[in-house]
């Protein structure tokens, strides 16, 4: 049986090799190497707030969007099954759900969100580049 510390790097990993030829991936490591920053001084919600608000996805036509991307890889690893909010898998149920639930669950989301950040800041330097 994986540990959670196992599964969290698989994603992490996973997530990280997904872009691995994109022409844009330093653009969006850059952005992964600042969210944990973020996160600390303005919370888990603003954050991805933050995320989505500077997210080109909605009047891109369809290019790539690193913010939209973030925003969205944070969602999938918290809207998990096991994860703090079950099933709230894009970023605007995830982030309805952090304003609906209690604090409890809050930390522990953000406490989570930290340690697979921790995971895939290493990887994305590993396979995406150091970014700016």
């Amino acid at each position: 049986m994986k540990t959670l510390d196992q599964d969290r790097a698989a994603d992490a990993m996973k997530k990280a090799k997904e872009l691995e030829t994109h022409p844009d991936k330093a653009e969006y490591s850059s952005y992964v190497k600042r969210l944990g920053a973020a996160v600390v001084m303005n919370g888990l919600g603003q954050a991805l707030a933050s995320e989505l608000a500077n997210s080109k996805e909605r009047d891109s036509g369809g290019k790539f969007d690193a913010h939209g991307k973030l925003a969205q890889n944070i969602s999938t690893w918290l809207g998990r099954p096991s994860g703090p909010y079950p099933g709230k898998n894009d970023p605007t149920s995830l982030l309805g759900a952090i304003m609906a639930q209690d604090q409890s669950r809050y930390l522990v989301a953000q406490a989570d969100l930290m340690k697979w950040l921790e995971w895939h800041k290493k990887f994305c330097v590993a396979f995406l580049g150091k970014g700016e």
